[in-house]
């Protein structure tokens, strides 16, 4: 049937009408066009504000498909929720900008950028992110069709609707903006390209780290510091990274061609430096390493190891039948180190725990920072041997399990330290941080080792093979549970909180959200069943996302989220306080 063009909505025509209970139930109905929304709209205006749930459905405009999803029951409850979806042929997609997940998943991050700055201050608000490309829900790209998911605060007085003002946004404001964001013919080219080209060089970067027995490399030119703690845009004045000529290393990507880089190989790499000369930031670098950044964010090709976990120290966080007896032997109350577990965990016992369940969960490497990590866990010099008896210690050092954890597990550290020298006879190379500039100082630490020995002596013998647990499914509730994020420090799944400050790769509140989403999704589809181990379903949580992307995580969810690293994910499964672990196998 020909179409009617009529007002600026776009085309005018009749869909299948269904009732409000129908359009409540059925979320994708067809309603009607642009037109037919905006008399809708126009004629809601000044009606209880409930009334708004009628709107539910599918519209239809010019070249796009708005989809009602969820209405908010009144002004002051959370947003409603928004599906758009541009067809493929109004986006006009170059096909080459969206031929892989990689470069799908760049040119996505690119669009709801530009989306997110087109519609400025409007009710409706779309799910950007910052300075990582991570895979989000808020847009998808699909055989060069465009999805976003966007949430609006569906304007009212009082408990009435402002129909003028609903219309002035769904109407108006919703074109206006897919037409300057979501549309190639609108585009800066150039600028799209950049994105998605730089994307997948650091992608190419990330793949050849294990290629190359690396795990990290960190480009000459890259701007690592960022100008506050709140705001990860790079310093304008920040000191661009030089490797050091003994580190330095060549690397041809896809698109920038060749560059050069320092490459941290596999095994021991000890940070060193005075105060404030860059020695965390460096390391805070590596810790960020695993994503992938914006053009213009200085970290661009500075990357780790997809296996690259963050550990440190969480005084007062719960343990669960973790098997921590590589670092406590013993304790006073008589508890099996094997098999441990506490409500209030101490600085030690928590490190001691968060290295153990990295390893179990597939951690290649690890980074530690003396700053958030436990002295007494790290380090117990000469003179403290001497003084206090092994007999009578229980916890055995890092510094002693370093190496065993390498060539037994085959895990590597990446470690900074600025206040023991101990750690100089351990390490294969010691990296010094001087005014933010990296120096090799391997040789001179080796000289200073041999020179002055320390006396001490190490108090491990090897490392055990490790324990897997096996959690009960009924840990993770599946019969709807509310999942909500605190920003990144907290997830509320059900009816509990899972503390996350301590897991510090979490950069998007977003994320929070997916973590809770992929723990329900794993329990629900049974692949957390009660006999399979953490490990083992971690390995179906990673295939099933890199096969499916958002999919893996939820299909159903309407909210916004970011597909989580399965690390992230296990991290948040040994700290929820309901965890229960059904079997400990050795």
């Amino acid at each position: 049937m020909a179409q009617r063009h009529g007002g600026r909505g776009g085309p005018r025509h009749s869909g299948p009408r269904t009732s409000p209970a129908q359009q409540q139930r059925d979320p994708t109905a067809a309603r009607g066009d642009a037109q037919r929304l905006r008399q809708e709209l126009g004629g809601m205006h000044g009606a209880s504000y409930g009334r708004y749930k009628s709107l539910t459905g599918s519209w239809r405009f010019d070249g796009f498909t708005l989809q009602v999803q969820r209405v908010q029951p009144d002004p002051y409850a959370p947003a409603s929720r928004v599906q758009i979806t541009v067809d493929a042929d109004h986006a006009g997609l170059p096909p080459e900008l969206h031929d892989n997940p990689v470069r799908a998943r760049a040119l996505a991050g690119h669009l709801v950028r530009r989306l997110h700055r087109a519609l400025g201050d409007s009710r409706l608000r779309v799910d950007a992110g910052g300075q990582q490309v991570l895979d989000r829900s808020s847009c998808q790209i699909h055989q060069g069709a465009v999805r976003v998911r966007m949430g609006i605060d569906l304007p009212g007085r009082g408990r009435t609707i402002d129909g003028r003002a609903a219309e002035e946004t769904l109407c108006d404001e919703l074109p206006r903006a897919v037409e300057a964001a979501l549309r190639w013919s609108t585009a800066d080219e150039q600028q799209a390209r950049t994105f998605v080209d730089s994307v997948e060089d650091t992608h190419a970067l990330r793949e050849a780290l294990t290629e190359r027995s690396w795990v990290a490399f960190v480009a000459d030119g890259a701007i690592l510091p960022r100008r506050s703690g709140i705001d990860e845009r790079p310093l304008t004045s920040g000191v661009a990274f030089s490797s050091p000529e003994s580190m330095r290393a060549t690397v041809r990507l896809p698109h920038r061609g060749e560059i050069t880089g320092m490459a941290v190989p596999e095994g021991i790499t000890l940070i060193v430096g005075g105060g404030f000369h860059g020695k965390s930031t460096l390391l805070r670098a590596l810790e960020q390493g695993v994503y992938d950044h914006v053009p213009g964010d200085g970290r661009e090709l500075v990357v780790a190891r997809a296996d690259t976990a963050k550990v440190r120290a969480e005084d007062g966080r719960r343990v669960h039948r973790v098997d921590v007896s590589p670092f406590v032997s013993h304790l006073p109350t008589g508890a099996d180190t094997r098999d441990f577990s506490t409500d209030n965990a101490s600085g030690s016992t928590s490190q001691a725990a968060a290295i153990t369940e990295a390893v179990e969960a597939g951690a290649g490497v690890l980074l530690v920072d003396e700053d958030t990590a436990a002295t007494n866990l790290m380090i117990r010099d000469a003179r403290m041997q001497a003084l206090v008896a092994k007999d009578a210690e229980p916890l055995t050092p890092f510094v002693d399990l370093i190496r065993p954890l390498h060539a037994t597990h085959g895990v590597s550290t990446v470690l900074v330290m600025g206040g023991s020298g101990d750690y100089m006879d351990v390490a294969d190379r010691v990296l010094m941080m001087d005014a933010y500039r990296a120096r090799d100082v391997t040789d001179r630490a080796r000289e200073l080792s041999q020179a002055r020995p320390t006396g001490r002596h190490s108090e491990a013998d090897g490392y055990p093979p490790l324990g897997h647990r096996v959690v009960d499914p009924r840990s993770i509730p599946t019969e709807r549970p509310k999942i909500r994020a605190r920003g990144t420090d907290a997830l509320s799944i059900g009816e509990s909180t899972v503390e996350l400050r301590g897991v510090e790769q979490i950069v998007d509140a977003s994320q929070v959200t997916g973590i809770g989403l992929a723990l329900v999704s794993c329990a629900r589809r049974g692949v957390l069943d009660g006999r399979a181990t953490i490990a083992e379903v971690l390995e179906v949580l990673a295939a099933d996302i890199a096969e499916r992307g958002v999919a893996a995580v939820d299909e159903r969810f309407v909210g916004d989220f970011a597909v989580p690293r399965p690390l992230e994910v296990a991290a948040a499964l040994n700290r929820l306080r309901v965890l229960r672990v059904s079997a400990l196998r050795r």
